[in-house]
């Protein structure tokens, strides 16, 4: 099954949506709101509780008894009323973390009220064409203090189209910043998994979409979850690797398997870091992540940390690669995106 295939399904009882390229799964949003209850992207009203002081930023009361954690503590003080957004996902017993950066994501803009100026996707490089989605963005906004971000889908995008997108999620805003009084309080729920799937895959255009009941048994989408539960990850040659969430870290092991060939650990090691960021991704695993690779001489590290640079460029999620530690171990740290895929799993009894 060749070319980008958009599935749009269900999931543990919930809305979910896959990427497959050339058959692979490439990506998958499932809904974490039956485990997580606010999602990243929900935008919220909240009391400001107790500043930390030494841990640089406060806690913020929410809706439902919920606790944020915010780190823009310049300015605020206790009882204040503070407009935040979900920025991640939280571990068990934390606070979940929040921002007062606002982002308001469409599909060929995202409006950022507070951080004032129009900027233009770096993908776009054509100097005429940037200009212009500039000026057409500037336009949208109508004179509004906020911020835009032109993504790369409004490079084949009809001008109409592009205002059209726009300019609601700038009234959104709107309304938005002038709720600020009042109790905690949910202002804007985040986005469902087929909304985003829509917003960030469909640029370039999929070659197929899937809807229906049916749709992620028809492509095989269960057993590719049942595998992504899995702890132990196949690599090519009979080598393994086995990615293993604690509650301080992510433990991944490589194991080259019955290959005792000089080039056995090298080849290992470079299937694991190439095919890392998408591991992490469908396993909606972040924090830090402590990588044990098969042993290789000093002189490899750096093929290694090349891999690791090129394979995590093109990721989403901020992800800082903080390199090798005195006992040989690799370390990255991966913002907490999503809800882990075996919380969600093993919320529903699966």
């Amino acid at each position: 099954m060749k070319g980008r295939h958009i599935v749009l399904g269900h999931l543990f009882g919930a809305e979910a949506a896959a990427l497959l390229i050339d058959g692979r799964l490439q990506d998958l949003l499932a809904d974490p709101s039956s485990v997580a209850g606010l999602a990243p992207g929900a935008i919220l009203r909240g009391k400001v509780e107790r500043l930390m002081k030494g841990q640089g930023g406060v806690f913020v009361r929410m809706p439902d008894g919920a606790r944020g954690w915010l780190r823009e503590r310049s300015g605020l003080g206790e009882g204040q009323t503070v407009i935040v957004q979900v920025t991640g996902v939280a571990e068990e017993g934390k606070a979940i973390p929040i921002s007062t950066r606002l982002l308001l994501k469409g599909h060929f803009g995202i409006v950022t009220p507070g951080a004032p100026g129009v900027n233009v996707s770096r993908r776009l490089r054509d100097p005429d064409l940037r200009d212009h989605l500039a000026a057409l963005g500037a336009a949208a906004l109508n004179g509004r203090d906020h911020g835009l971000i032109l993504r790369s889908a409004a490079g084949t995008a009809e001008d109409d189209e592009i205002s059209a997108d726009i300019a609601p999620l700038a009234d959104l805003a709107d309304q938005i910043l002038a709720d600020r009084d009042g109790p905690p309080e949910l202002l804007l729920d985040a986005i469902s998994p087929w909304e985003q799937a829509w917003m960030e895959w469909a640029d370039p255009p999929p070659d197929q979409v899937d809807e229906g009941a049916e749709a992620f048994g028809d492509h095989g989408l269960f057993e590719a979850v049942d595998a992504i539960l899995r702890p132990d990850l196949p690599l090519p040659g009979g080598a393994k690797a086995m990615i293993e969430p604690t509650r301080a870290l992510i433990a991944v092991d490589v194991n080259t398997g019955a290959d005792t060939s000089p080039a056995a650990a090298l080849k290992a090691n470079i299937a694991l870091a190439r095919d890392l960021p998408r591991q992490l991704r469908l396993r909606g695993l972040g924090g830090q992540v402590v990588i044990d690779f098969a042993p290789v001489p000093k002189r490899d590290r750096a093929v290694l940390e090349q891999v690791l640079r090129a394979a995590f460029k093109g990721e989403s999620a901020e992800t800082v690669l903080s390199g090798w530690t005195a006992m040989g171990l690799y370390e990255l740290n991966r913002k907490r995106d999503r809800l882990p895929l075996a919380r969600l799993a093993a919320a529903q009894g699966v």
